[in-house]
């Protein structure tokens, strides 16, 4: 087996000011509660998905 490396575990400690979320920028606030762009994620999702069961049935 190969031996894994743990030294890099050793330096973070929990609740120190670097060890913090990612805060969501106003921008990605907005697309997230945006009706309108979920619908067109929506929609090139379902796009994608009918593209691979079509190459998969046919």
């Amino acid at each position: 087996m190969a031996s894994v490396d743990h030294s890099i575990e050793k330096h973070i400690k929990p609740y120190e000011p670097s060890f913090e979320t990612m805060v969501p920028t106003p921008l990605v606030k907005f697309l997230r509660t945006c009706l309108i762009w979920q619908f067109i994620r929506f929609v090139i999702i379902n796009i994608k998905m009918i593209l691979v069961v079509r190459k998969s049935h046919g």
